[in-house]
Order: structure tokens, then C-alpha cells, then sequence
């Protein structure tokens, strides 16, 4: 009798095992409640993403990955990590050439919570009825101006309204350098973490006044009508620089923001998005900075504002799980509508974002962006995203560098050449 009750109590116990196996299976599963996987694009952001991340994962219990992709390789990452298992959910594309690479990929946002908070639907990529992409940040860039420095070389910002204006005072302190104790430009490296500032941030003047000329938005075929003035731009910067343009192949990123906050260089061309970099203890404070307008000597230089514009454009993965998509439109909306997530946008990140529940940022250089539209100056709009390719960038870079190693007209030719001949050679690959 006893040995049957023993064996009943084991099969009851056995039951019970299965039961409650069964029950914590069945919660599990009601209770999935998804996953984020952000694939960063800017690497001077990395410590904010990572810090906003944790802070929404403390708040909700939602786990967040940031992870950022070196300057300069994001394509080539965002390929190697969406061929993995545990992909990313939020990736980024840079405009309408880069959602032809990825829109297979990308989920229609339309009926999201996070596009109801845009300010404007033009700041989405749409095709159709779809929505595949949402800008996340407004920025500017120009070229960037230690104050001090340009007071002591006998100049004020007031003193250069145009490329004349600009070529003077670089000139003038170049050729008082030794006495001066500093350069005109920092260095315009061509090393991977700084190219992009020329192949594509300084590429774009050309384009945008071609564009405004012949009142397009894009083309297949460029024809190079402003290289000329692309050209006097890229002599003044490697000819009134901390270094000899032979030398400016290895130059870093970092080499270029260090020279300039050790007050080697008068002017560095950079964006709103350095602002954190260049502020806070032990360096400049917003009354020794300014940034001004890259003038090329084309358009109505008198009128002329920043380099406004956005290339960073929110895609969330269609191929992650329900419960990660959703846990990807829940976490980018809270980045933009709650008070911690506008914060620190806004004041962590430097961020003008393009959303209703907005927070003012305090980066001085955006700040002088709204001064100069306000003033009646005209933003240069970002065209580079209708670049047909990184082959293309990539190509025009390597140009680049050897003229500088070597400033002939040959190879000045060469530049063309990879501006205008590749351009349409890229965008007869696409089809």
C-alpha cells in the first residue's frame, strides 16, 4: 500500500512538472516583449545612444543595443550585420540612393506612432503610399571659426562675407604663420575618418549650385559646371594648412579636431554635430566660436547660409521578429516624444530633430544656423544624398588625394573624371 501511494505521488509530482512546464512556456510567450538592435551611424554620438539607451531600458525593461559602425564604413557593416541571425532592427539609410540599396528590407512606417510626430511629411522617404524612412535630425555644417585666433591675425567674422573675403585672410595668415604661431586651416585629412568631409561634405557645393542652375534635384548625369570652383576651395584648404598637402593622406579626423582645439588652425570645416566635442571644461566656450558658410566664389554669396539638411533617415528592419519591430517603433518614438529622450537629443546629441515635442537645443551652431535663415540667408541644401554610390565617394576621394600629393592640371583632370564620367558610369550600374 505504501509503495502504491509513493508511486502515485510521483506521477502527481511528474504532472505536475509538465503542467507548469507547459504554464511557463504559455507565459513566455505571452509575454515576448521584443528586443532593439540600433545600428549607429555617427560615431561622435556613440556614448549618448548608449547612454539614452540604458535609460529607456531601466525605465521599460526593453534591452537596447547600440552598436556603431566606424566612420566612413557604415554600408559595409550594415551589409556583414544584416546577414546575421540576431540582425539589427533600426538601421539608417542616408536618402533616396541609399533606400534603393535597402528598401526590401524596410518596414512601412506609415501607420506608426513615429511618423504622426514628424512636423512635416517631407522629412520621410515615401514611395507610394509607403513610408520606409524617417530623418531623425536636422544638421548644418560650414566652416567652423576660433574667434580668438582670427582676432589676433587683425580679422573678425564680419570680414568674410564670400570666397574672396575667405582667400584673403587664409592667405594673409599663411604667409604670417611663423610670426601668428598658428595656420589657416586645420588639416583637411584624406585618412577614412576625415575624407568624407571632401568627397562628400565639400562635393556638395558643386552639386548644389549645378542643381540650383539648371533647377533640378537630381540627375544621372552631372556635368560638373562648378568644379572649377570646387577646385579653388580644396587649394585654399591643403595650401593654408597645418601641414603640406603630401602629407594629408594620413591625416585623421582626429588629427583635424586636434589641431584645432590646440588652437594650431583658424578654421575647420566640420558640422553642428561637433559642437560636444569642441565645448566643456578645458575647452572653447560658445563666445570663441562661430561657424560661417563654405564659399566656393558661386551663387549669391552675400545671401548665403549653412549647409542645411539631413542624410540620416530611420529604417526599422521588416525581417526581425513582431515583438522586436514593435519594441523598435516603441523605443524610436519614446526617443522622440518623452521629456528624457528630447533631452538628451537635444542637449546630449546636439540634435535638431524634425518631431513636434522637439526640445530647443543649446548647440551654438544651430543656433547661428536659425540666425542665418532668419536673417534672409538661404540654406545650401544637402544634394549629396542623390550621389549615385560609395564607389563613387570613394574614387573622387582617391582623386582628391593625388592632386593634393601632386596639384597638376592633369590631375586636377582626374578629379573631373571620377566626378563626372563615374558619376554617370555609377548610376548606369544601378540600371
Amino acid at each position: 500500500m505504501k509503495k502504491l501511494i509513493a508511486l502515485l505521488l510521483v506521477c502527481i509530482m511528474v504532472i505536475g512538472m509538465f503542467a507548469g512546464c507547459n504554464k511557463a512556456d504559455k507565459a513566455d510567450k505571452g509575454t515576448e516583449t521584443g528586443s532593439v538592435y540600433y545600428l549607429n551611424f555617427k560615431p561622435e554620438q556613440h556614448d549618448a545612444w548608449v547612454a539614452l539607451a540604458d535609460a529607456y531600458t531601466k525605465e521599460t525593461g526593453i534591452k537596447v543595443t547600440v552598436i556603431t559602425a566606424a566612420s566612413g564604413t557604415y554600408e559595409e557593416t550594415l551589409m556583414a550585420e544584416m546577414g546575421k541571425e540576431e540582425a539589427p532592427t533600426l538601421f539608417q539609410v542616408n536618402g533616396p540612393v541609399g533606400l534603393a540599396n535597402w528598401k526590401d528590407y524596410c518596414y512601412d512606417l506609415s501607420g506608426s506612432a513615429v511618423y504622426g510626430e514628424l512636423t512635416s511629411k517631407d522629412f520621410a522617404l515615401t514611395e507610394g503610399e509607403a513610408v520606409y524612412g524617417i530623418a531623425y535630425v536636422i544638421e548644418s555644417y560650414g566652416i567652423i571659426v576660433n574667434k580668438d585666433l582670427l582676432a589676433k591675425a587683425g580679422y573678425a567674422i564680419e570680414d568674410i562675407d564670400s570666397f574672396a573675403d575667405l582667400k584673403k585672410v587664409a592667405e594673409d595668415i599663411t604667409a604670417r604663420s611663423e610670426e601668428l604661431g598658428f595656420a589657416a586651416f586645420s588639416s583637411a585629412g584624406m585618412d577614412g575618418s576625415s575624407d568624407w568631409r571632401f568627397k562628400t561634405h565639400l562635393a556638395n557645393l558643386p552639386i548644389y549650385f549645378e542643381y540650383q542652375a539648371d533647377g533640378i534635384g537630381t540627375t544621372t548625369a552631372i556635368k560638373g559646371s562648378y568644379l572649377d570652383n570646387y577646385r579653388q576651395i580644396w587649394d585654399l584648404y591643403i595650401n593654408n594648412s597645418t601641414c603640406a598637402p603630401s602629407e594629408l593622406s594620413a591625416k585623421t579626423g582626429d588629427d583635424s579636431r586636434n589641431e584645432f582645439l590646440a588652437s594650431k588652425a583658424v578654421f575647420f570645416q566640420n558640422g553642428s554635430w561637433e559642437y560636444g566635442n569642441l565645448t566643456g571644461e578645458g575647452k572653447f566656450t560658445d563666445d570663441q566660436l562661430a561657424m560661417i558658410p563654405i564659399y566656393v566664389g558661386a551663387g549669391d554669396e552675400a545671401n548665403q547660409g549653412l549647409c542645411t539638411g539631413t542624410e540620416n533617415y530611420w529604417c526599422v528592419n521588416n525581417s526581425a521578429s513582431e515583438a522586436d519591430i514593435k519594441a523598435t517603433l516603441d523605443f524610436i518614438n519614446w526617443c522622440v516624444t518623452s521629456e528624457t529622450g528630447t533631452k538628451a537629443m537635444a542637449n546630449d546629441m546636439g540634435f535638431v530633430i524634425p518631431f513636434k515635442k522637439a526640445v530647443e537645443s543649446p548647440n551654438l551652431f544651430v543656433k547661428q544656423d536659425v540666425a542665418y535663415t532668419a536673417a534672409g540667408k538661404t540654406p545650401v541644401s544637402w544634394n549629396f544624398p542623390t550621389m549615385p554610390s560609395e564607389e563613387w565617394k570613394n574614387v573622387l576621394g582617391n582623386a582628391l588625394t593625388a592632386y593634393a600629393a601632386d596639384p597638376t592640371d592633369a590631375n586636377w583632370a582626374a578629379v573631373e573624371k571620377a566626378f563626372v564620367e563615374n558619376w554617370a558610369n555609377e548610376y548606369a550600374l544601378k540600371g
